[in-house]
């Protein structure tokens, strides 16, 4: 049955196992998380040589994943299969293979915990495959979060480590990393490494162990335009220019675009108390005034034609019209209309 992947995870947790497992979709961080903690904890480690075994879908076909399900464990109470890049076994989307699957599924070996690791797709729900998959085992379906969904997920993270973080530093981490989980998790590991438990995260914490620059990352570079500081903005985008690497183009176009819709919605709202725009645009109240000053800056004519060029640079930061521009020279430009 389809399952939270929080719900699955605490079920691990409390030593509760299923026979079968099928983790699928576009988030791969839970993906991971969930078959890991399997992998580490599923079997002690003096019997994890002859019963546990990790294979990848590209070098097998179902037929050699189900006969490995189906071997008995040695002398252990049970044996762990993980199939990792599931997406990729070789007649999974034939009925030669599905079948033999959902033959397996329907009747598992019990001492077999058979792991199913499928990224960034998902099994056609229309199809038998799904729907047995679903009725007799874990399915645990992962979607990416949305961006007014990733402060929420920054603090749980955090506060399940002992910490709280203030929403300055929380709205930089979301700002500069987005909604790759796997990467927030890793930086803001590395960041609780450096920190005393329960020590607050603010955004000088952050600034020192995540390597955002004080003055000269997105989040200011959003700010900036918020304002109308021309200065800074070109500030910022000169160093973006000389650090490339550390400041790629796209995700900076990603989240100028979530920017400028954010405020499109507060031109849209009826009610423009602070309360009433931080609810709409999905962000924390401590920013909401930010956002209406930018509303009153930017007037909904003004949005939309920014809407258009980021767009554009959207389209010239993968080669379409760019006349051969490097990715410096298509955000100046794109700032430059963003706030002209």
């Amino acid at each position: 049955m389809a399952q939270s992947a929080e719900v699955v995870l605490n079920a691990l947790q409390e030593n509760q196992y299923a026979p079968v497992y099928f983790l699928q979709g576009e988030e791969t961080y839970y993906i991971d998380l969930i078959s890991s903690f399997i992998e580490n904890n599923a079997l002690p480690e003096a019997d994890k040589g002859f019963n546990q075994m990790v294979i990848y879908g590209k070098d097998v076909e179902m037929n050699a994943v189900i006969t490995n399900a189906r071997r008995f464990p040695m002398m252990a109470e049970r044996q762990v299969v993980i199939v990792k890049e599931a997406q990729e076994i070789q007649d999974l989307n034939r009925e030669s293979g599905y079948k033999i699957l959902e033959d397996y599924v329907k009747n598992p070996l019990p001492s077999t915990i058979l792991v199913f690791c499928h990224k960034h797709k998902t099994l056609d729900g229309r199809k038998s495959l799904a729907k047995t998959i679903d009725k007799f085992a874990i399915l645990v379906n992962t979607k990416k979060l949305y961006d007014n969904q990733i402060p929420s997920w920054i603090a749980n993270f955090l506060k399940e480590k002992g910490h709280k973080i203030t929403e300055k530093a929380n709205q930089m981490l979301a700002d500069n990393i987005g909604n790759d989980l796997e990467r927030l998790a890793n930086e803001m590991g590395k960041m609780l490494i450096n920190v005393q438990p329960k020590v607050m995260i603010d955004e000088h914490i952050v600034q020192k162990f995540v390597g955002i620059s004080k003055e000269y990352n997105i989040f200011e570079l959003q700010r900036a335009i918020g304002v109308g500081d021309v200065y800074k903005a070109n500030q910022i985008i000169h160093y973006f220019k000389a650090n490339p690497k550390d400041n790629p183009l796209i995700p900076i176009i990603a989240v100028l675009f979530s920017y400028f819709n954010k405020i499109l919605l507060i031109h849209h709202s009826r009610d423009k108390s602070e309360k009433a725009v931080a609810k709409a645009i999905g962000v924390s109240p401590y920013f909401a005034r930010d956002y209406l000053g930018a509303a009153r800056k930017y007037p909904l004519s003004k949005v939309i034609s920014n809407i258009h060029y980021l767009q554009q640079a959207d389209l010239k930061s993968k080669g379409v019209n760019s006349g051969g521009m490097k990715e410096g020279e298509i955000l100046k430009e794109l700032v430059f209309y963003l706030m002209h």
